[in-house]
Formats: C-alpha cells, structure tokens, sequence
C-alpha cells in the first residue's frame, strides 16, 4: 500500500501538467495510466503530427510535446503506474481515498485528480471464439521484455501502422531474437503506414523476411491447450490455415471510459460536471481536468486543460489545507524556486 498526496489517473499531456500544478503546491503525485508509456491519446492519435496551439511553441508533434512535459514535471519526481488501469475508488471513513487498478495496484491518496480525457485507451480486441483464452499467453495485444520471439512462428494481424511497424519490428530483430517466421495476416493486401516504413515492409517482403496472409479471420485451431492456427477466408472464398505459436493483434486503440460511471460522481452525457472554479467534483477531495469534464462554456483543446489543472492544483491545496492560500510567482518566489530545483534569484 502506498501513500501519497494525489493520484493522477491519466497520463495525457494535461495529467502531466497537473502532475506539475501539485508540485509548485508541494503535493507529491502517483500517476495511473493504462497505456505503457506516458502520453494518452496525444501520443498515439497525433505522436508525429504538428501541433500549432500550444503557447510559445510555434509548432510541435505529440511525442515532443509529452517530452518537454516530462522534463518540466521531473523536478517533483511523480511515481508512475503504467499499463494499469483503475477499478476502484473509495472515500475512506478517515478522509482521503482508497484507489486500486486491475492489475492489484493499491493506493491512498489525500485528494485524487481525475484526467483520463474521452477514456483508458485499450487494445482493440480480436473476436473469435475461444481466442480471449489465450490472452496473456499465445495472444498478445502488448508485447513486454518476457515475451520470447525467437523461433517462433509469429503471427501479427493489422493492416494499419501498428501492425506495419510491428512485423517490421520482429523482422528486423537480432538474429538470436528473431522469430522463426513473420506473417503479416490482414483482410486484403492493401496497409496504411509512413511511405518509408511501407517501402521497409515491401523490402522485408521481397527478401523472404515477412509472408503475408490475405483473407478474413474467422476462427481459431487448438491441440492439447494450445493455439495452434488461424482459420482463414481467403477474398476468393478459399480456406486457409495459418499455422501459428504467437499471435499479435495490433487493431489499435479505443477508449473506455471504465468504471467511472461507477464512483458515485454527477455526470452529464458521459462527462464529469466540475466546478469550474476548482475543478471539483460532487465528491470532495476528487477533482477532474480534461476531455472527461463538462463545464458552461468548456472546450476541449490541451490549452484549456492546462488552465483546468492550474485551478484543480489550488483548490485541493487550498481544500486540504482548510483555508485560502497566498498567490506565488515561479519568477520570484524563493520556494518554489526550491521546489524546481533551481537557483534563486
């Protein structure tokens, strides 16, 4: 069990930022996500695209923009929680809250901060019957440093850039790493990805590096509790058997909104109603920032979020503290200065 200030669920460019308003408060953060890595849906919808609204920088893709964000937030060393998604969140009877993920993560917190934008982005799954059993085993929608590739017959189902840059990725592995055979296995013979990596998958190809498997998946083959093969359509109504020992879906992401509705907090359409002074929710002590709130006026732009975090990070000081606090300023404040880690002056 640990202890902490505030817990961040969302670790989206405005959860990052909020991480950075508690801070300059002095409140140590715990960050929940359940992507693997920082950076919500602005690292995987725009990670590579411009972007031109955020103040002082002309332009910047989304990968940069959640690398500045880490680098401003690293002075107050947030611990992270990542690849784990909330289930639970409890008022404790003494005050403070009681949250824990899926994965049997526990936290208490004084005050929790929720920024989980339209929802956890989760793998997009591949329905067949029987499949889900293999889940964590044969059939992987992550891969983690545990999973063993080499000689295996690996087989990754997509036809768009995650699943492009993942048969490249086992392809081009080293040689003690590399699977035995990549098959790229997708509905029709047509991928959407960068040019250069559609010119690397083309290259793989011709070299006899990656197979590729037209048709439609329709079921699943086992022997003695194993995967074993995907049932195929081909686009000529042939069946087909794709004989396999791994099998990585890479359909993308979606998001979910999960157990949210389940907290006991005032929702409209789908959305967390706040004040739009402090950020509060109907539960106090549970403040919400981001594409999850509604609010009069409310717009969704990472701009506006920021502003949102900044008010959420004064009233739960002031919340918890039982009392207005003084306004400080980065340019001339001795302790916050001392908070950043950077020199007075």
């Amino acid at each position: 069990m640990h202890s902490t200030d505030a817990i961040v669920i969302g670790a989206g460019p405005v959860g990052l930022f909020q991480v950075f308003q508690l801070g300059l408060q002095g409140l140590h953060a715990h960050v929940i996500d359940a992507l693997p890595h920082p950076g919500g849906q602005c690292a995987e919808l725009y990670g590579d695209k411009p972007i031109y609204d955020i103040p002082a920088i002309a332009a910047c893709t989304g990968h940069e923009l959640i690398a500045r964000l880490q680098a401003q937030i690293a002075p107050f060393a947030p611990t992270f929680h990542l690849g784990q998604q909330v289930d639970t969140l409890q008022a404790e009877p003494g005050g403070g809250f009681l949250v824990g993920t899926t994965q049997g993560t526990q936290l208490r917190a004084r005050a929790v901060f929720i920024a989980t934008g339209v929802g956890a982005f989760v793998p997009r799954a591949l329905k067949l019957p029987g499949l889900e059993a293999y889940e964590g085993t044969q059939l992987r929608y992550r891969l983690d440093d545990n999973t063993r590739l080499a000689g295996q017959r690996v087989v990754v189902h997509g036809g768009d850039e995650p699943a492009v840059q993942q048969a490249i990725a086992c392809a081009t592995a080293p040689e003690a790493q590399r699977p035995a055979r990549t098959t790229l296995q997708h509905r029709r013979d047509v991928f959407e990805a960068q040019p250069a990596q559609l010119e690397q998958l083309q290259a793989l190809r011709a070299a006899g590096r990656i197979e590729v498997a037209i048709g439609v998946a329709g079921g699943i083959e086992e022997e003695q509790g194993r995967l074993t093969a995907l049932e195929l359509t081909t686009p000529e109504g042939t069946p087909q058997r794709l004989p396999l020992d791994l099998l990585l879906v890479r359909l993308g992401l979606v998001p979910r909104l999960g157990p949210i509705t389940d907290w006991g907090l005032a929702l409209e359409r789908k959305q967390l109603v706040v004040d739009p002074a402090t950020f509060a929710t109907s539960v106090p002590g549970i403040h919400a920032v981001g594409d999850a709130i509604t609010y009069p006026g409310k717009r969704k732009l990472i701009l506006s979020g920021f502003h949102e975090a900044t008010l959420a990070a004064f009233g739960a000081a002031e919340w918890l503290a039982g009392h207005k606090l003084p306004l400080e300023y980065t340019t001339s404040s001795a302790k916050l200065q001392a908070l950043l880690g950077v020199a007075s002056h």
